[in-house]
């Protein structure tokens, strides 16, 4: 049986994309961004550490801004990183676009498998999906929804949690 492989399309970005990039790998100035547009993750520290097309990685320590009373961090906080993680790869992709699109979460599933005691990262490896939903949305004018999935491991390499975060995008009038 003859098997056949989908070739990787790989993305390029524009120069607008690129610097948004960087802006958000650069700490100061992606803090800057968290401060004015989405206090909350600011104040639990949520950090990007790799961002590129296909994939999104943020940090999220765990301390007093991020547990709950059960020694852990708190599920709410774990979404939020979870979410940027698919979020950052989803506005990225507009900027790539170079054309309005409206972006909404509309659903978001998640299962917790241990508890999260450490600092933890949540990695996105779909950016290929974002970017494929955006340009349907583009071409047809229609809402594209698009089912991103987000793990979360700590340092050791234990999953603590994964979710599944549904985005929906329409080209702006």
């Amino acid at each position: 049986m003859e098997s056949v492989l989908k070739e990787k399309k790989t993305i390029i970005l524009t120069p607008k994309a690129e610097k948004q990039r960087k802006q958000f790998l650069n700490y100061f100035l992606f803090n800057l961004f968290l401060l004015i547009k989405l206090p909350a993750a600011f104040f639990c520290g949520l950090n990007i550490k790799k961002l590129d097309a296909d994939n999104c990685e943020v940090t999220l320590p765990y301390g007093w801004r991020s547990q709950n009373p059960f020694q852990s961090i708190y599920f709410a906080a774990q979404a939020m990183a979870a979410e940027m993680s698919t979020g950052a790869l989803a506005l990225l992709a507009i900027e790539n676009a170079n054309a309005p699109v409206g972006m909404l979460v509309v659903n978001i599933e998640a299962t917790f498998t241990k508890k999260a005691d450490k600092l933890t990262t949540f990695t996105c490896t779909e950016g290929a999906k974002v970017f494929e939903a955006i340009d349907t949305a583009l071409k047809t004018g229609e809402k594209v929804p698009v089912r991103i999935e987000s793990v979360g491991t700590m340092s050791d390499g234990t999953e603590v949690a994964r979710f599944f975060i549904t985005w929906s995008f329409k080209r702006k009038k």
